[in-house]
């Protein structure tokens, strides 16, 4: 464990290109407050946008397959003055409630006083982690990490945060002071979580960040502390990127990280990290290749979850990509479940 603890670190601050923040699915009300910054308050600028991500999925051993939607989500966003701006997004995929109904994914007013601060009202990401952080429809695998997923959790909230900076700045920082109890979810308690992340970008190839939380998921006494560290390089058509978490304390098994995934059984003290290495030919294709390993409890030798994913990616054009994925599973008892991912998206 700590042979793998050690590579993984050495990944993550030896390499790593600026991510940017996102707040929801898309970066849509900054481009809205750009476009519409000149624009006069009764003119105000509207953008209808989403993306679909229809999906097959193979379970290689016991032959289950099925096809699904993995997200369809559509989204309204703009300015209405050159301070504020709005930004609302809903989930339609059938899956991915608990009745099959629509649902309201982030919905969030903004206030921008300048680059280095802004304003953010509503429900949103929390700002914690690299790929927790990355726009869905800019996944580089199919599915994000075990750690983003379930440590991570939940990765969106109601509350307020203050953020700053921009993709042209070399610092980007956001600090979020939110529920802690989910989607559309009052306060479960009389305390509010704290979360935040930073990132700086030394060179052009090279951004590296920092995530931390503090909150109480379940009651007023019992508290969670979760620790994340960052790195990403991008060289030309090389990109490589990792990320470590490490997570501590009281957690609500109630509410899941991503996207329908079943939350885990959750040891006192837990961490794991992933690095995925892709390279992008002239072709549009794209190879893949992600280590990933999530250690359910510390203190105790049989919690080890780790997954190999393979893949290609193919980009038809700007607004089209293809994904295929194989995840190659090992757990501390060893489960045949291995699996054959096929995703088209569409964006809009």
């Amino acid at each position: 464990m700590k042979n793998k603890l050690m590579l993984l670190l050495a990944f993550l601050f030896i390499f790593q290109a600026n991510q940017v923040f996102a707040q929801g699915c898309d970066e849509g009300d900054d481009k809205a407050k750009e476009e519409n910054t000149e624009a006069k308050a009764e003119e105000p600028k509207i953008k209808v946008f989403g993306f679909l991500q229809a999906q097959y999925d193979y379970d290689v051993f016991s032959d289950a397959n099925t096809f699904k939607f993995k997200r369809a989500r559509v989204g309204v966003t703009g300015a209405v003055t050159k301070d504020f701006t709005y930004y609302m997004v809903l989930e339609t995929a059938p899956l991915l409630s608990a009745n099959g109904s629509v649902y309201l994914l982030d919905a969030f007013i903004t206030y921008h006083n300048s680059d280095w601060v802004k304003l953010s009202l509503g429900q949103f990401k929390q700002p914690f982690g690299l790929e927790v952080n990355t726009a869905c429809n800019g996944l580089t695998t199919i599915e994000r990490s075990m750690i983003s997923d379930q440590l991570v959790a939940p990765q969106r909230d109601l509350g307020l945060m203050w953020l700053g900076g921009n993709k042209d700045t070399k610092l980007r920082y956001a600090i979020a002071l939110q529920n802690g109890s989910g989607i559309s979810t009052v306060d479960n308690n009389k305390k509010k979580d704290v979360s935040g992340r930073i990132s700086y970008k030394p060179f052009d190839f090279l951004t590296v960040g920092g995530s931390y939380r503090y909150g109480f998921p379940t009651n007023n006494d019992d508290n969670r502390t979760t620790y994340g560290a960052d790195a990403e390089v991008k060289y030309k058509n090389f990109k490589l990127v990792g990320e470590y978490i490490y997570d501590e304390g009281s957690y609500n098994a109630a509410v899941s990280g991503g996207c329908g995934g079943a939350p885990s059984t959750l040891g006192p003290r837990r961490q794991g990290a992933y690095v995925t290495a892709s390279y992008l030919t002239k072709w549009n294709i794209e190879p893949v290749y992600k280590y990933e390993y999530f250690d359910t409890c510390l203190d105790y030798s049989k919690n080890m979850n780790e997954i190999v994913t393979m893949g290609v990616n193919y980009y038809i054009n700007s607004a089209t990509r293809l994904q295929l994925n194989y995840q190659y599973k090992v757990e501390s008892y060893e489960i045949d479940n291995d699996a054959f991912l096929v995703q088209l998206q569409v964006k809009f």
